[in-house]
């Protein structure tokens, strides 16, 4: 029998402890998709109404968003264009603008809101310039629109060169930032509608139509996703906002320079659906339900809130919600309807929430000679 030689067995070594080393690596690595991992160079989950971030990696970097851009062109045009269906020509400026294209040519005709279903399904950069130019008269008034509206929405981390995201030095968004603006123009009812169509068609006023499918893969693998935008330059990487909604609660995922971005939303977006439920913190009120009344012709005013706060929590936050209220113990008559008598404070973890005023619902008549007289006198 042949002795086995040190170096065969050396060999042998290597192999079994490369096999349990790749294991054991893919066993992690799977570990980590299944937490908060994500490869994006800086990504942000947000909930849409509340605007409470519930995960996020470097989503203050100012990066370059690529045509994620295009969400603003959107919604800046949808708030400033006061006819969608008028239709237009398009412009020399319009064609021929490099990157994904519509193919625009120079005298076609097309209405704004024809043209923001090939902005946003498939891209068109020359949709984005055609848009901009009849929207505001030229296209850089428009994207002085665009930086104005993305100040209005509280996006100050953000500036924009162009309509269409091709890379410029000064032309960047957060993380952070650009969840905001989606979950802003998600309010939006016809921006809603246009980023959740999956296939559509479009036909200008000679009759030529082109048919239009949304780059947006998870419109079709993820339950409950509506909308919103995919995008890439050799600068931004691949980007992708998405947008998904379950039992009342929408979240808003953003990954900027995520090669897997699309699994990577999915994944991000099935944990925070998973661990967080939308609640209304208002029903944890426990007010009294009227204060007592001296000198009234009752002896209670009916008292309560106006308003409703909704906020996404674990299932381990909702014991840490704490109430506090401050109310008058007691009124003198005359009371009036609607009269603030106090004020109720909403804290997670010692973190204010939400705070709003308590009125009387109803108004109490001072019990006196005089009012009972007023009265009869009222009455003949």
């Amino acid at each position: 029998m042949k002795m086995i030689r040190p170096v065969c067995l050396i060999f042998v070594f290597l192999l079994v402890f490369s096999a349990i080393f790749t294991g054991l690596f893919v066993s992690l690595e799977g570990k980590a998709m299944s937490t908060d991992y994500s490869s994006a160079k800086a990504m942000c989950v947000m909930e849409s109404s509340s605007k409470r971030v519930l995960k996020s990696k470097n989503m203050s970097a100012k990066l370059a968003m690529a045509s994620t851009t295009k969400i603003m062109t959107a919604i800046t045009a949808l708030e400033n264009c006061p006819d969608l269906d008028q239709v237009f020509e398009i412009s020399p400026k319009a064609v021929g603008v490099p990157g994904t294209s519509l193919y625009l040519r120079k005298g076609e005709k097309f209405s704004t809101r024809q043209l923001l279903y090939g902005l946003m399904l498939v891209s068109g950069n020359d949709a984005s310039v055609a848009i901009g130019e009849h929207v505001s008269g030229s296209l850089e008034e428009f994207v002085k629109l665009m930086n104005q509206t993305a100040i209005k929405i509280g996006a100050t981390n953000s500036h924009f060169d162009n309509t269409h995201g091709l890379d410029s030095k000064t032309h960047y968004t957060t993380a952070y930032d650009l969840a905001l603006i989606t979950s802003y123009a998600m309010q939006n009812n016809t921006f809603k509608e246009i980023v959740s169509t999956k296939n559509t068609k479009i036909t200008n006023s000679d009759g030529k139509t082109r048919y239009l499918k949304n780059k947006n893969k998870l419109l079709n693998s993820f339950e409950g996703c509506n909308g919103v935008k995919t995008g890439f330059t050799d600068d931004a990487g691949r980007c992708l906002v998405s947008s998904a909604e379950k039992d009342g609660m929408n979240v808003v995922c953003v990954v900027l320079n995520c090669q897997p971005m699309f699994e990577e939303c999915s994944n991000l977006m099935g944990q925070a659906l998973s661990e967080y439920k939308l609640y209304d913190l208002t029903s944890f009120y426990n007010l009294p339900k009227s204060i007592c009344v001296t000198n009234g012709r009752t002896d209670k005013a009916q008292v309560g809130t106006m308003g409703h706060y909704y906020y996404p929590l674990k299932e381990s936050e909702v014991k840490a919600i704490q109430i506090d209220y401050q109310i008058e113990q007691k009124l003198e008559a005359p009371v009036e309807k609607g009269q603030e008598v106090g004020v109720v404070k909403i804290y997670l973890d010692k973190n204010l929430l939400f705070c709003e005023k308590i009125f009387t619902i109803d108004g109490v008549r001072r019990n006196s000679l005089w009012q009972k007289l007023f009265d009869v006198l009222a009455q003949w």
